[in-house]
């Protein structure tokens, strides 16, 4: 395995999700390429504007890999407008991944079921192998 495509969603942190890609290019020696969508498909029917999308996505894509490269291991970040799926698969297409990396949804059941996840759709589009690394569960109170 050479090189692992991670999707971080935008504006979230998600530390569990760097660290199981680190662990894992570690254990294959492989690079990761962070990719992040601004998800604006039609920028005139946002409610939030395209730089605010932008910034977040840059940021979660710049968090990730930091988190990754702390770990000893090559990690680059970018961030694209556009459709996440569609954009986070011509991404593992241009770095020739082996593997695609993406979190579990954090979405309440009833939502996953009506609206369906990215990671549900990623795994349905892609000729790629993809990994769902779903969050850490919370300890119970």
């Amino acid at each position: 395995m050479k090189r692992i495509v991670v999707a971080a969603k935008a504006a979230a942190d998600q530390p569990w999700l760097a660290d199981a890609a680190a662990e894992l290019a570690e254990e294959m020696g492989a690079d990761v390429a962070v990719v992040s969508m601004d998800g604006v498909e039609v920028e005139a029917l946002s409610p939030v504007p395209r730089s605010a999308m932008a910034e977040g996505a840059a940021d979660a894509a710049a968090r990730m890999a930091e988190r990754i490269a702390a770990r000893g291991v090559r990690a680059v970040a970018e961030h694209r407008a556009g459709p996440v799926v569609r954009g986070v698969l011509v991404f593992a297409e241009e770095h020739e991944a082996d593997l695609i990396v993406a979190g579990g949804s954090s979405r309440a059941a009833v939502a996953r079921r009506l609206l369906g996840t990215v990671t549900s759709r990623l795994i349905e589009r892609s000729r790629r192998p993809v990994l769902v690394i779903t969050p850490p569960l919370e300890p119970s109170a």
